[in-house]
C-alpha cells in the first residue's frame, strides 16, 4: 500500500487532520520555520546580488532528522503549511532542508481544517509558488536590513537593547505624531442649550436642543453669547414649525477580515491584538469537541478578504431561513470590494467552518475566551447575510420666535441582522415617544432650559484597535504583521499601555526622534506603503524581489553611514548630577533605563547604588510650593507631580507655568505656544510667547 507523507506547521493541526485521512497517511509537524537567517550575523551577502545565507534553526535538528525518517518511506510529500506568503516560504524552506524529490512533492493549502477541506487540497496539490516563496524572501531581508543596520546604531547612541523595524518604526512614528496633535490641541469652548418643553396631555417634558436662527444652524461660543440668546428668547411662544418622517437603513456589516477582528475583539471583549491571533489561531487548528473529537471551528485568521465561498454562503442562508424565516435572508451576496489597493483575495474572510455549530452549543467545549471570541466571529459571519435593519425616523423643527430647536426620534421598523449583532460602538437610537404625538402647528410651554459649557476635544490617544485601522488603511504591513508589530513597540518599552490607549515613553520619543533626523525615508508612511505595493508586485510574478533590495539598500547604507558621524553629536552621556551617594559619597549620574532615566552609581560595580531621577522643572508646586519635577507612571508615561510626593498629590499631564491665571488664579498648563488654564470651566488661553519671564 502506498505511503503519504503530509507535514503541517502546528502539532495542534497533527491531530485534527490525521483523523480525516486513511492509515497510509503519516501527518506529521515542522513546529514553524525550520530555517532562517542567522542570528549573529547580517546573513545576506550584499556584495554577492543580496544572496540570503539561511541555516537550520537551533533546536530543529531533530524534528529535521525525524521527518528525513519519513521522507524515505513516503511515496508522496505533501506540504500543507498555512496558506499565505510566509506558509508558502516554509514549504519551501523544509523542501531545501529535506531535499525533497520535486516529483514526488505537492505543495497543498486549505483555508480551514474540515475534512472537504483537507480531501480537496489533496485532489489539488500544485507545485511551491516561487513568486510567493520570493515575495516572503523579500520581506525577510528587508526587514533584516533595516534591523540590522540601524539598532547597532540605537545602541551606541542610546543603550543596548533597542531595535529599529521597517513597520515599527513607522507605527511609533504614527503614535508620536498624534501625541504632537494632542500636546499641540487648544480646546475651544462652546455651549449647548436645551429646551424642556410640555407637551399638552403629556406627562413626560420634551427635550429639544437649540439649532440656530431660522434655517441657519449656530455654534454657541461663550457665556456672554448664551445670555444674549436666553434674553432673545424671553416670553417666545413654542411652536412645532416642521414635522419630517422618513425612513433609514443601515446594511449588514462584511464577515471579520484579520484587521476588523482584531479591532472588534479590543472593543467589545477588550482583547489585546496578540491575545486575539493565539485564540484565533486556536480555534481554526482545531478544538476537542464532545462527541465529535478535534475539530477546526473558524477559517484561516489571517486574511484581508471578505470573500466568502459558494458553499458557505449558500449554507448560512438556508440556516437563516431556517432559523429567522425567509425575510431575514439578504437578497444579494455582500460586495467584497474595498479598494484598489492589492487585496490578498487567495482567502475568505473570517468564518465559521460550520455555521450549525453555534456558540451556544459549543460553548461547554470552549474555554471563556475561545467562547467569546467564536461567538462574534460566528454571529459577524451570520449577521452578513442577513437583511437590513429599516428605521422610521422623525425629525421635528420647533419655533421659538427667530430661534429653532429641534427634536429627533428613531423606531426600528425591521430588525434585519440586528436580531443578531450589534457592534460594539454602535449608537444609541433615539427612541422618543413623545415625538409620535406631536401635530404641526400645535403649541408646546417652556418649563426649563439646561445649559451647559463644554470644550473642544483633542484627538483620541491611539489604542491598538485604533492603530490597527490606520496601519491598514495606510497599507503598512499585513494581517499577519499588525500584532507582533504592537507587541514590538511596547515590550521595547517605546510605547506605554495604560487604559487600552498607547502613549509614547521617553525612551519612544529618543528613538523616534533619531529616525525621523536620520532615516526619514523608513518612517515615512507613503514610502512604507508603497513598497508593501512592491512586494505585492513580486508575489504577483511583476517584479523580482532582488531589484527592490538592489534598489533600498544603497540608500540605506549611506544613511546609516552618515548617521553614525552625525549622530555621535547627539550621544547621551552619563550626565553628572550634584546628588550624592549615600553609599560612597560620589556625584551620581543620569543613566537610561527600560523605563527611562534613573540616578546610578558611577562607582559600579564596586557600588549598586541607583534612585529614580526626579528632573526639577523650575516650577513651584502649585498646592504646596516645592519643586514640581518629572515623574513617570509603571509603564513609562511621563507625568509632572511635586517631589514631595506622597505627602502632596499634585500632579498633571501638560507641564505647569509659573504664571497663574488672571481670571481665576488656578495654575496655567503649557499646551504648544499658548498658556491655558488647568481649570477647563475657565477656559482662558493666552499667547506663551508674549509672557515675560516670571
Amino acid at each position: 500500500m502506498a505511503r503519504y507523507l503530509v507535514i503541517v506547521e502546528s502539532p495542534a493541526k497533527v491531530k485534527t487532520i490525521k483523523k480525516f485521512l486513511g492509515s497510509n497517511y503519516v501527518v506529521m509537524a515542522s513546529n514553524g520555520h525550520v530555517r532562517d537567517l542567522p542570528k549573529s550575523q547580517l546573513g545576506i551577502d550584499v556584495e554577492h546580488d543580496f544572496e540570503p545565507k539561511y541555516i537550520t534553526i537551533r533546536g530543529k535538528g531533530e524534528i529535521l532528522a525525524a521527518l528525513r525518517k519519513e521522507v524515505k518511506k513516503a511515496d508522496k510529500v505533501y506540504l500543507a503549511t498555512d496558506p499565505d506568503r510566509e506558509g508558502e516560504a516554509i514549504s519551501w524552506h523544509l523542501s531545501q532542508a529535506l531535499k525533497l524529490d520535486k516529483k514526488k512533492t505537492y505543495r497543498i493549502s486549505f483555508n480551514e481544517i474540515t475534512k472537504s477541506a483537507v480531501k480537496a487540497s489533496l485532489k489539488n496539490a500544485r507545485e511551491i509558488d516561487s513568486d510567493l516563496v520570493d515575495a516572503q524572501q523579500a520581506r525577510r531581508v528587508l526587514d533584516r536590513i533595516v534591523g540590522y543596520r540601524i539598532s547597532p546604531l540605537l545602541w551606541a547612541k542610546v543603550k543596548r537593547g533597542l531595535s529599529a523595524g521597517r513597520v515599527q518604526s513607522v507605527a511609533l512614528r504614527i503614535i508620536a505624531d498624534r501625541e504632537e496633535e494632542i500636546n499641540a490641541f487648544i480646546p475651544e469652548e462652546y455651549w449647548t442649550l436645551d429646551a424642556n418643553l410640555k407637551v399638552e396631555g403629556e406627562k413626560k417634558l420634551l427635550r429639544a436642543k437649540f439649532y440656530g436662527k431660522g434655517n441657519k444652524k449656530l455654534t454657541i461660543g461663550s457665556r456672554e453669547e448664551m445670555e444674549q440668546i436666553l434674553k432673545e428668547l424671553e416670553g417666545a411662544e413654542y411652536t412645532v414649525d416642521e414635522i419630517r418622517k422618513g425612513e433609514r437603513v443601515k446594511k449588514a456589516p462584511v464577515p471579520f477580515t484579520t484587521s476588523t477582528l482584531q479591532q472588534e475583539a479590543s472593543k467589545a471583549l477588550n482583547f489585546a491584538t496578540s491575545k486575539t491571533m493565539r485564540i484565533a489561531q486556536q480555534l481554526y487548528e482545531g478544538i476537542d469537541i464532545k462527541g465529535n473529537g478535534t475539530v477546526g471551528l473558524i477559517t484561516y485568521l489571517r486574511t484581508d478578504s471578505t470573500r466568502v465561498s459558494a458553499e458557505a454562503d449558500q449554507t448560512v442562508r438556508e440556516y437563516i431561513g431556517g432559523t429567522y424565516g425567509p425575510e431575514y435572508v439578504a437578497s444579494r451576496e455582500i460586495s467584497s470590494a474595498r479598494d484598489g489597493r492589492g487585496v490578498q483575495d487567495a482567502h475568505e474572510a473570517i468564518r465559521p467552518t460550520d455555521v450549525t455549530r453555534t456558540p451556544a452549543a459549543m460553548k461547554d467545549s470552549l474555554t471563556r475566551d475561545q467562547f467569546r471570541l467564536y461567538q462574534l466571529v460566528w454571529k459577524r459571519f451570520v449577521a452578513s447575510r442577513m437583511q437590513p435593519a429599516k428605521y422610521e425616523t422623525t425629525s421635528v423643527r420647533i419655533a421659538a420666535g427667530e430661534y429653532r430647536f429641534t427634536v429627533a426620534a428613531s423606531r426600528i421598523a425591521f430588525e434585519g441582522f440586528r436580531c443578531v449583532y450589534t457592534e460594539a460602538d454602535e449608537e444609541k437610537e433615539e427612541n422618543n415617544v413623545l415625538v409620535k404625538g406631536l401635530d404641526e402647528n400645535a403649541k408646546l410651554s417652556k418649563e426649563s432650559f439646561e445649559t451647559k459649557q463644554h470644550f473642544t476635544q483633542p484627538p483620541a490617544h491611539y489604542t491598538e484597535a485604533a492603530l490597527v485601522k490606520t496601519l491598514e488603511e495606510l497599507g503598512i504591513g499585513r494581517p499577519s504583521t499588525y500584532a507582533p508589530t504592537i507587541t514590538t513597540i511596547i515590550s521595547r518599552r517605546y510605547v506605554a499601555k495604560e487604559n487600552k490607549n498607547l502613549y509614547m515613553t521617553e525612551i519612544g520619543e529618543v528613538v523616534n526622534n533619531i529616525m525621523k533626523q536620520s532615516f526619514p525615508s523608513i518612517v515615512d508612511v507613503n514610502f512604507t506603503a508603497n513598497m508593501e505595493g512592491l512586494l505585492d508586485g513580486v508575489a504577483e510574478g511583476k517584479v523580482r524581489w532582488k531589484t527592490i533590495i538592489e534598489n533600498f539598500y544603497p540608500d540605506l547604507d549611506a544613511a546609516v553611514k552618515k548617521a553614525e558621524e552625525e549622530q555621535e553629536k547627539v550621544k547621551i552621556e552619563d550626565e553628572v548630577t550634584d546628588v550624592i551617594c549615600e553609599q560612597c559619597g560620589r556625584n551620581m549620574v543620569i543613566k537610561y533605563g527600560p523605563h527611562g532615566r534613573f540616578l546610578a552609581c558611577p562607582g559600579f560595580p564596586e557600588c549598586r547604588n541607583t534612585k529614580p531621577y526626579l528632573e526639577k522643572i523650575g516650577v513651584p508646586c502649585p498646592v504646596c510650593g516645592k519643586d514640581v519635577v518629572i515623574r513617570k507612571t509603571k509603564k513609562g508615561r511621563k507625568y509632572y507631580g511635586c517631589e514631595d510626593n506622597p505627602n502632596c498629590e499634585f500632579m498633571s499631564w501638560q507641564k505647569p507655568s509659573v504664571k497663574k491665571c488672571p481670571r481665576c488664579g488656578s495654575y496655567m498648563v503649557e499646551k504648544g505656544n499658548k498658556l491655558l488654564c488647568s481649570d477647563e470651566t475657565c477656559g482662558y488661553v493666552e499667547d506663551k510667547r508674549n509672557v515675560k519671564n516670571i
